[in-house]
């Protein structure tokens, strides 16, 4: 049996050790501990960078939400889609795609003129199809402007000076060009015509008008167009409608027949070959 002193110094030698083994684990879970500290701030980081687009997008979805309580709900999503994804559209494909469609609109041009025109208008179908497709124009609003000026007749002359199926005035003709010719006086007329159309924005009433009264005669409120030029809109415009609804008649062609184009029409049969 040892000496009481020596068990005495033998416990304190045990609880130094015991001491050392406990410092010695507070030193370790201290490590783990800045390790998993280390750990948590880097995740936490890269968690935040992760974290926070979709809190942004949370939040204007919710003043989305609330900002337009009364919209329908597939706008909503449709502008939240937006909101998300702008910056991330393949924008250039999206113009791509609006420049191939409004391509593919200018370049539709009807090919049919309507039956209600004369025949004398009529007797030059095929020619005012393939000179409106040259120019990206409706057929139907050439064969208009061909029924109010000359009605079909190539030599038609008018007192101010204008001729031809498209009544053009000569100061539109390059030196040495026939006036009379068919093809000429159709490539003078529509090219002025397409300049009308561009100076009002494709309006086809107010480029009749232009065509008539001049683009700067036509500049001002209708009211002060020349009387002529009122009466020239009332039948084009009106007759050009009929024709691009598909219409076999027009009331209001029948009218300018009856207000002195009859007369216009029975000089173009005669010089066409179709009266009788």
């Amino acid at each position: 049996m040892e000496p009481e002193f020596l068990q005495a110094i033998d416990e304190e030698n045990e609880w130094e050790e015991l001491e050392l083994e406990l410092e010695d684990e507070s030193e370790d879970f201290s490590s783990e501990q800045d390790h998993w500290a280390a750990s948590i701030s880097f995740d936490g980081g890269c968690s935040a960078l992760l974290v926070f687009p979709l809190i942004v997008a949370f939040l204007l979805v919710t003043g989305l939400l609330l900002g337009l309580g009364s919209t329908p709900l597939p706008a909503l999503e449709a502008a939240a889609i937006q909101v998300l994804f702008e910056e991330s559209e393949p924008k250039n494909i999206v113009e791509a795609e609006v420049v191939a469609v409004s391509a593919n609109e200018e370049s539709t041009v009807e090919t049919i003129i309507a039956p209600l025109f004369t025949p004398e208008v009529l007797y030059w179908q095929d020619e005012i199809i393939k000179w409106a497709e040259a120019r990206n124009l409706d057929p139907n609003l050439v064969a208009t402007i061909m029924q109010i000026e000359s009605c079909g007749d190539p030599t038609a002359l008018s007192q101010a000076g204008a001729r031809g199926l498209f009544q053009v005035m000569p100061y539109h003709f390059a030196p040495g060009e026939n006036a009379y010719t068919p093809h000429t006086n159709a490539e003078r007329g529509l090219s002025y015509l397409v300049e009308t159309l561009e100076a009002r924005n494709g309006n086809a009433r107010l480029a009749l008008a232009a065509y008539n009264g001049g683009i700067r005669g036509t500049q001002g409120l209708e009211v002060f167009w020349p009387n002529e030029t009122q009466r020239y809109v009332y039948w084009g415009a009106n007759i050009y409608q009929d024709a691009a609804q598909g219409k076999n008649n027009s009331p209001t062609l029948q009218e300018w027949l009856g207000s002195g184009g009859a007369s216009l029409c029975r000089q173009a049969s005669q010089h066409l070959g179709l009266a009788p």
